[in-house]
């Protein structure tokens, strides 16, 4: 079948509003690095839309009703956000899901030491990543450090452009042969990616009254140094890195990409490029007859994990929250709504590549400029691990991309014995609802900096919206 390339369809205004849209977008990637940041982001957006703490309602036992918009957030990494409908909440939500953590290096609990010279940071990476790909490159520092006292000091370093910045080195071409030979999977070693974060030594002659004091003084004085800085400008100690999640990465920010500059190159769009457009659609969705639900989550990138994870029970209590607020309280409403309820995953989608076009089945495969993907199921080789949409309600989301002039792509990850990978969309299927995996395609997925076409993020955010609006229980 013909795929048809967006940037041919859209009229002059379009061409403009995806401009507009991309311009925000681009502003959202370069502020919130982090699932944090992203949070914090959205949630001064969420006030300034309407939305209100579901928290407030449940706390006055406020009755909710048609379009009351409200939201909850999940230990500061994840939210949740409704605009009330008029149908009943049995009959379920018209839900997007997406995940706004990315891969990266987290820093350990007892990162900070001195080697040769230097002081370091001993990081664990996060997520699937090519570990060579990440030495050379100018590194940021994002995260919290949590201290004794409850306070929260947070930190982001390597951005502005006063600011310093962060590397992990790599072995000289020339001493080579040896790291030249082996795998890509090992050509960098895990427990190698320690983050270079000082050099000069601290000074103590003056402060050293004898010869032992100087040179027990002297002993990691580069550490110290770094831990002088760390104690001036944030006020913490040491110690203060056990409670802390401080996230190592790309510094620098998002960019228009192309002589035409028709693409987006930035850190994070897996998977904060189908955040955005979900959390932009429900912003723009105005009134709704069934109750629309977008939930952004983190721990995607290791499974959907933990408190904050889309396996944790912190949407289901929420809807469960929501049904009693609305008077549908008891455990079978709550199965009911969900079961009933349609759902976008939106993850992003493999790019055709034709520097490896060996890798992709080309009819079955995204293109860049090809529009919204939505992928049947994902999974690796055969299938596992994936969710597999119902033929039906593939058909129910045809009909409404084609009533409302949406241009989308059916597409698979690679090629079938290359395997694949997974989303969120296997979980909110446990609960019997119709799901489907759909996205925008990303050129060098889970490397430092991703390519996304700037038609395929407003495109799909278009989607994204338009179901909202259509999507029907089946």
């Amino acid at each position: 079948m013909e795929k048809k390339n967006t940037w041919k369809t859209y009229t002059a205004k379009q061409l403009k509003d995806c401009d507009a849209f991309c311009k925000g977008y681009i502003d959202f990637l370069s502020d919130a690095k982090t699932e944090r940041e992203a949070v914090e982001v959205m949630e001064g957006e969420m006030k300034a839309a309407g939305y209100r703490p579901l928290d407030e309602y449940i706390a006055k036992g406020t009755p909710l009703k048609k379009g009351d918009k409200v939201y909850r957030i999940n230990m500061k990494k994840g939210v949740v956000m409704f605009n009330m409908g008029s149908d009943d909440l049995e009959e379920g939500l018209n839900i997007l899901g997406a995940h706004i953590d990315s891969p990266r290096l987290d820093i350990k609990s007892d990162p900070l030491y001195e080697d040769g010279g230097f002081a370091l940071l001993d990081t664990h990476y996060y997520g699937g990543i090519k570990k060579y790909q990440w030495v050379t490159l100018p590194l940021a520092i994002h995260g919290v450090i949590a201290r004794k006292d409850g306070t929260v000091v947070k930190v982001a370093v390597g951005e502005k452009p006063e600011d310093p910045v962060f590397f992990v080195s790599d072995l000289l071409i020339h001493l080579a042969q040896e790291q030249m030979v082996k795998p890509a999977a090992s050509v960098i070693e895990g427990e190698a990616l320690d983050v270079i974060v000082g050099n000069r030594p601290l000074r103590f002659g003056k402060a050293a009254k004898d010869a032992k004091e100087k040179d027990t003084a002297a002993k990691d004085a580069v550490k110290k140094g770094v831990l002088d800085i760390l104690k001036k400008q944030y006020g913490v100690t040491e110690e203060d890195f056990l409670s802390a999640e401080l996230e190592v990465v790309p510094a620098g920010r998002a960019r228009e990409a192309g002589f035409d500059r028709s693409m987006i190159l930035s850190y994070g769009q897996d998977d904060r490029v189908c955040a955005y457009g979900s959390f932009e659609a429900m912003l723009d969705v105005k009134t709704v007859k069934r109750t629309a639900c977008c939930i952004l989550v983190d721990k995607e990138e290791i499974g959907s994990v933990g408190a904050t994870g889309m396996q944790s029970k912190f949407f289901e209590n929420t809807v469960a929250e929501l049904l009693a607020l609305a008077g549908k309280p008891g455990e079978l409403a709550l199965r009911r709504c969900l079961a009933h309820s349609t759902m976008l995953s939106s993850d992003v989608s493999s790019a055709f590549d034709p520097l490896y076009a060996q890798s992709f089945d080309k009819k079955n495969v995204a293109f860049l400029g090809g529009g919204m993907v939505l992928n049947k199921f994902t999974g690796a080789r055969g299938k596992s691990g994936s969710n597999d949409a119902n033929a039906e309600y593939i058909a129910q989301i045809r009909k409404i991309y084609e009533a409302e002039q949406i241009n989308f792509q059916m597409a698979e990850l690679g090629k079938v014995d290359l395997g694949g990978g997974g989303t969120i969309a296997y979980i909110m299927a446990l609960y019997g609802m119709n799901v489907i995996d759909s996205g925008v395609a990303v050129l060098s997925m889970h490397s430092p900096w991703e390519a996304t076409s700037k038609a395929d993020v407003y495109e799909t955010m278009r989607g994204y919206k338009a179901f909202l609006q259509k999507a029907q229980r089946l």
